[in-house]
């Protein structure tokens, strides 16, 4: 799937404030190696590198469009093309931090342990990942696509949520870990513009059902789906929308030997 680097970043604000939150919980002297899966345009990356400027820090993404915009952004930076699944660098990392980016894979129960398996002793998994799956902006789209309308076309893209629980991540990473934190936080966060929620997900969660249709579809697609957002999260009286958006976040410490 195509990532559109613009879009993604027109609520910056909003979406690198749960990464520095995440990234104040990581409980690790300086490390040496670092890697940022599914770094996108390399923002967080870039203050993860500031934040210890000594280490090599390396940002791994999918998508060509985005590590264009971080290379070009960010120079310094090592940036890398790959597929987060599949990731087994050459030297393992004292830091593997992942913001908004592994809830797009499945198999969690794999996919986890196989991250800490690429840590040093006492290293740090941290990672974050959003958990709205079942708010309005996200089962609108799912309802939409299932409609007899629809169905045909995009009823084959609605998955199951791919988050599990709180403790469905501790009972699995507990035993692998000597401390793990793990915590969820949900933001209120107040967007501008008249339908600000849509313009969210245009570039998460809509993007790969927008992507299978042809510009006509796409239009009435869009239309069907922003008369329904706009029920679910009305301006407010100045203009605003309140847009509350969940997030899980998830420290593991592995043991030092």
């Amino acid at each position: 799937m195509a990532w559109n680097p613009e879009q993604y970043t027109l609520f910056s604000d909003h979406r690198l404030r749960p990464a520095l939150d995440l990234l104040a919980q990581v409980p690790i002297n300086p490390p040496s190696v670092i890697y940022d899966l599914g770094c996108g345009t390399g923002n967080v990356t870039s203050i993860i590198s500031q934040h210890w400027n000594d280490a090599v820090v390396v940002g791994i993404d999918s998508s060509e469009e985005m590590l264009a915009k971080a290379r070009g952004d960010h120079p310094s930076i090592e940036w890398k093309q790959g597929d987060i699944s599949n990731f087994n660098p050459t030297s393992k990392g004292n830091l593997i931090f992942s913001n908004a980016a592994l809830h797009w894979l499945d198999d969690h129960e794999t996919l986890f342990p196989m991250l800490l398996s690429n840590l040093r002793p006492g290293g740090v998994l941290a990672v974050q990942m959003p958990n709205n799956f079942n708010a309005p902006s996200h089962q609108n789209i799912y309802e939409l696509a299932q409609t007899p309308k629809w169905i045909d076309k995009l009823g084959g893209l609605v998955r199951p949520a791919p988050v599990h629980n709180i403790n469905w991540y501790f009972d699995l990473l507990s035993p692998l870990a000597r401390r793990i934190n793990i915590w969820e936080t949900t933001y209120f966060q107040v967007l501008e513009g008249k339908n600000a929620v849509l313009e969210w997900t245009r570039s998460t969660a809509l993007r790969p059902f927008l992507q299978t249709l042809d510009e006509k579809s796409v239009d009435t697609f869009e239309a069907e789906y922003a008369e329904r957002l706009l029920e679910a999260y009305p301006q407010r009286r100045d203009g605003s929308t309140l847009f509350p958006f969940s997030r899980l976040f998830i420290v593991v410490q592995t043991d030092e030997d």
